[in-house]
């Protein structure tokens, strides 16, 4: 197969967890034998062509004008894909299926699916309802309106959950039999030959004290704001704790000020970004990894810090709830819940055996369900059924027309053969 990926962030380029999806899902399926094209936004110094190792990734630059804000330059972005896609179909022929990732590519997709009769399938990464509890301003309704017009463009629409797929399904009334369920995934060999680095322990937390890390974008759904509420109780259980969050985002002032409120500026640490490197010997330099989200479709950081052997606590709250199974592989508490979530970090602090127990169950998980040979796999299968239905739908036209024009024909002829009668009548 011959398939066009549309989105906004693709490798350097890392804003949330597209960017890593489309990289991994990419790769496997070019390794599966298909020619894979990724269009996406060049951000820095990188260049416009790149051989990622069999995936052909073509960066584009924005207008050169200041748009006025975000929603015109994400449109500008939609403008220079279509651009750059014809050139791409004008070289190389096209594509037999396009997947466009969220919103922000949704009006490329749907001009490239008309202007050349090319099957879409979708993948809606989380909506703006959903981020933001309810729709509350006129950009928000905007951004909510073009998330339907994808679904509605789209042949096949995939999500990472369960739980995104019964919100689709509310928000939007999507059929049921058009939404598939495939997870996200991670590299099975990302934490290969990683083993832990006391040194760069020694950065965020002295020997004696546990790490208890948060890896994510400090945004409200993401649940810092929760973790650090949960730390005074947590303290007064267990002393020597320290808590690292690693990560930027928008909320960096409010959680530092919450921090001094509480007290808590020799126990809580801001990493601010992280390399990927530093990310692998993070995770393994932690004693428990914590996610508490109030709105997660899905959740790859549970994933990775599952992977790499450390015990995690999350919400009960979305995808995160799907993936952990309470004092199985994981551990979870109430969502936006502070005493809650002290609870079941305490509980992997002072227990050792059930750490051991939920480590080894976690890794089995993880590799059994979430690697990206069957993810891969399964969404090879939602492009072939976009594929199907697209021609169906064309010979169902074809055949529409070859009616239609019989029918023409006929009438045409019933016309004229009454039309001689009457003329033979009138010359009678």
């Amino acid at each position: 197969m011959k398939i066009l990926m549309l989105s906004w962030e693709y490798p350097p380029r890392v804003v949330g967890g597209i960017s890593r999806v489309v990289h991994d899902l990419s790769h496997r399926l070019v390794n599966d034998g298909h020619n894979v094209t990724v269009v996406t936004y060049r951000d820095g110094n990188v260049p416009y062509y790149e051989d990622d190792n069999g995936v052909n990734v073509y960066r584009i630059d924005n207008f050169m004008i200041s748009p006025n804000n975000f929603i015109d330059w994400v449109m500008q972005l939609n403008f220079n894909m279509i651009a750059k896609v014809g050139e791409i179909i004008s070289e190389k022929g096209n594509f037999d299926v396009i997947h466009a990732h969220d919103w922000l590519t949704a009006y490329a997709g749907k001009t490239l699916k008309f202007a050349y009769n090319t099957p879409l399938v979708s993948t809606i990464h989380a909506t703006e309802a959903g981020r933001n509890s309810g729709i509350h301003g006129d950009m928000q309704k905007y951004i909510n309106d073009t998330e339907w017009m994808l679904t509605y463009e789209s042949s096949e629409v995939i999500v990472n959950s369960n739980y995104m797929k019964g919100e689709l399904q509310r928000l939007f009334g999507l059929p049921y039999e058009k939404i598939n369920v495939i997870p996200n995934g991670v590299n099975l060999n990302l934490f290969n030959d990683v083993q832990k680095d006391y040194d760069f322990r020694r950065k965020f937390a002295m020997d004696n004290e546990k790490i208890i890390l948060f890896m994510g974008r400090l945004v409200y759904e993401k649940g810092v704001q929760t973790l650090i509420s949960a730390m005074p109780k947590i303290l007064s259980h267990y002393h020597d704790s320290k808590l690292v969050i690693a990560g930027k985002g928008g909320m960096i002032d409010e959680l530092r000020a919450q921090v001094n409120r509480l007290g808590l500026g020799n126990k809580v640490y801001f990493t601010g970004y992280l390399g990927s490197k530093d990310v692998q010997k993070m995770y393994k330099c932690s004693d428990v990894s914590v996610f508490p989200s109030t709105y997660e479709p899905f959740g790859i950081v549970a994933l990775e810090a599952m992977l790499s052997g450390t015990p995690v606590v999350v919400s009960d709250i979305g995808g995160l709830n799907e993936i952990v199974e309470h004092g199985v592989n994981g551990m979870k508490s109430y969502a936006g819940n502070p005493n809650s979530l002290a609870d079941s970090i305490l509980a992997l602090l002072f227990d050792k055996n059930l750490c051991n127990n939920i480590t080894q169950n976690a890794k089995q998980k993880v590799k059994a369900n979430y690697n990206w040979a069957k993810i891969a796999d399964d969404t090879r299968y939602s492009y072939e059924k976009a594929i199907c239905e697209t021609m169906a739908s064309r010979q169902a036209k074809q055949i529409a027309q070859e009616v239609a024009q019989k029918q023409i024909k006929k009438t045409n002829e019933f016309t004229n053969l009454l039309s001689f009668k009457k003329s033979r009548q009138a010359y009678a």
